[in-house]
């Protein structure tokens, strides 16, 4: 998506970044291990398709992703604080004000020893088979609502969507002390505060294309995640941030673990499980210019 494209999220245990140029040769050699090419699903790609792939991902509507890092004070590197700068206030709900907690520079805190994974979030069009009143239109699956309005008028109809939650945490000497579940928490709280934003420029592309007038409503119906039945780290990741699980091991060995209505429940109760991992949360500019050309 374009919409994370300048934004990085700091807590002193992770700092999440776009997914850049810079990042592809270290992504490109974790994706040449056959334990997480069978873990993930993925082939192997050759460089220059790692590179295309890079491009997909930043302008893909449907895609949002972020490089997973050694948070900038974390303990583990003093000297990565000092690329952090700015004050330490938490960022407001807006793509503007996401830029007010300071900056962080690109090539300094998500260098090669410090990335350690990625984390995305994949949407999709909702489905129910149980709904006998869902139509479609202009090609979207819906509710078959359509709201009222006090003066009479009906409102747009709503397009639900899902969203999955994809964590890799490919460096394997940094797995079990805590960084998927950070990773994870603080990808939601960022989804949370920027909803509206990011299930905006989803409909655009659906719809006609970026800048045009979206003529349905979209909203977020449940938050997935899908693993391997044997990985018990991760299913209990996901578990203690409260997804549950929905129906048994499918024909890849897979589970599915959803947080349900996660676009509708209050913020609150959506953040009680994963408060203690994003209480120093961050938005910061995600600063190029010191990148090298």
């Amino acid at each position: 998506m374009r919409f994370n494209e300048n934004i990085a999220i700091a807590t002193s245990k992770v700092l999440l970044v776009p997914y850049d140029a810079h990042h592809v040769l270290q992504y490109h050699e974790w994706m040449q291990d056959p334990a997480i090419q069978e873990a993930t699903a993925s082939e192997p790609l050759a460089l220059d398709e790692e590179y295309e792939n890079q491009q997909s991902w930043r302008t893909s509507h449907d895609k949002l992703t972020f490089i997973v890092c050694q948070g900038p004070e974390s303990g583990n590197d003093p000297g990565a604080s000092d690329a952090v700068q700015g004050d330490e206030s938490h960022a407001g709900g807006h793509r503007s004000s996401a830029v007010t907690g300071g900056k962080v520079h690109a090539g300094e805190v998500d260098t090669p020893e410090r990335m350690v994974g990625d984390i995305n979030l994949f949407l999709t069009p909702w489905e129910d088979d149980g709904d006998a009143d869902g139509r479609e239109i202009n090609g979207l699956v819906t509710d078959g609502a359509v709201d009222c309005l006090p003066n009479g008028r009906r409102d747009r109809a709503v397009n639900y969507c899902n969203g999955e939650v994809d964590i890799m945490i490919a460096d394997r000497g940094r797995r079990g002390n805590g960084l998927g579940i950070s990773a994870v928490s603080t990808l939601l709280h960022f989804i949370r505060r920027h909803l509206k934003s990011v299930l905006a420029e989803y409909g655009e592309a659906r719809e006609a294309g970026p800048g045009a007038r979206v003529s349905s409503r979209y909203e977020l119906k449940d938050l997935v995640a899908k693993i391997n039945a044997a990985n018990v780290g991760s299913i209990a990741l996901f578990t203690k941030l409260g997804f549950k699980q929905r129906g048994e091991v499918n024909y890849f060995g897979e589970i599915e673990v959803v947080l349900e209505d996660f676009g509708r429940v209050a913020p609150e109760v959506v953040d009680r499980e994963r408060g203690a991992h994003v209480a120093d949360y961050r938005e910061l500019v995600y600063d190029r210019s010191k990148l090298k050309a």
